[in-house]
């Protein structure tokens, strides 16, 4: 029987602790833990969560998979409904000052900010925080929009993207928020809608999205806190599509037009297709990170266009696994 050496051409090596780095399929010997290990990357998968209390689409995320908010959105009337999600169920919370849909949104279950949107007849500038409890409202966006990309926290926010006046326009506007008011920075380098958006204000990523005719785009863009750097592509361009993730090199993407259910991970360099969905659909709402992200709401473009509650949970593969016997 061949050995290890053998097929790999080298020896298995001893570490204190576990590389730093080991690629796929390598494996050790950990002197602390006493045993034998291997790197193995499993593509995750989506777990069915609890439903929302009220099926929407539209809505805007903020938060993590164990402590999220859903606000806003089409039930298909346009809806200042919030829900909070505490890792099992979803609760109604106290509603937004203005109802609306298409808006953006960011931050935690406890301290978050959405902006923007549509009350159905006109767009929005509007501003509002919430702080665990109830919404305030807060200095407007510059420039009224909606169906836009976000990122950042309730007091460090960007806003990019989406639709805004005169008409139907495409914007590459991007509105940075210091947790008082809203100033025009360096825009996106090409103009969309219905893109998504993860990150931080000083380190965000910008992807998919749609400009008039288009019915996707794979384009992504790299924000480093001063300008946007369009980087390498999703695999499949989509539009209306949500979002999870921490910063500019950490990012999964998920759903979209077309009733896609995909998901792509994104590592800081490329896109990498892994499991998808349960649930097929656009127009959903993300919160969480690239290892641990939910995702919930969204529509069927069936006549007329219905309204979904599904709710689904990320969990990031098994990266260290300890080899056993059995």
């Amino acid at each position: 029987m061949a050995d290890y050496k053998t097929i790999k051409g080298t020896k298995i090596q001893n570490y204190t602790t576990d590389p730093d780095n080991p690629l796929t399929g390598q494996v050790w010997y950990n002197e602390t833990d006493q045993v034998l290990k291997t790197f193995y990357v499993d593509p995750g998968s989506w777990a069915t969560g609890n439903d929302l209390n009220t099926a929407r689409y539209y809505s805007a995320g903020a938060g993590t998979q164990t402590a999220a908010l859903c606000v806003g959105g089409r039930d298909p009337l346009y809806t200042a409904i919030t829900e909070s999600y505490n890792g099992t169920n979803w609760t109604e919370v106290n509603d937004l000052n203005t109802a609306r849909a298409e808006l953006g949104g960011v931050g935690t279950n406890t301290a978050a900010l959405v902006f923007g949107g549509t009350d159905g007849l006109i767009q929005l500038t509007v501003t509002e925080s919430w702080n665990g409890t109830s919404w305030t409202e807060v200095n407007d966006l510059n420039v009224d929009k909606r169906r836009m990309g976000s990122a950042g926290t309730q007091t460090t926010a960007l806003a990019f993207g989406g639709i805004i006046p005169p008409g139907v326009t495409a914007a590459a506007q991007t509105e940075s928020w210091n947790g008082t008011s809203w100033t025009e920075v360096n825009d996106l380098n090409t103009a969309r809608w219905d893109l998504t958006g993860t990150g931080t204000q000083t380190s965000a990523l910008a992807f998919g999205g749609s400009p008039p005719p288009a019915t996707g785009l794979a384009l992504t863009e790299s924000w480093n806190g001063t300008s946007f750097t369009e980087v390498n592509d999703l695999n499949t361009a989509r539009t209306e599509l949500g979002s999870a993730g921490a910063d500019n090199t950490s990012a999964l993407g998920f759903g979209g037009n077309s009733l896609s259910a995909l998901t792509e991970s994104w590592n800081g360099t490329s896109w990498t297709e892994v499991n998808d969905l349960n649930t097929g659909r656009p127009n959903l709402a993300g919160a969480g990170i690239q290892t641990s992200a939910l995702a919930f709401g969204g529509s069927a473009p069936v006549a007329p266009v219905s309204q979904l509650s599904a709710t689904e949970e990320w969990t990031d593969g098994i990266q260290t696994k300890t080899i056993t016997s059995s």
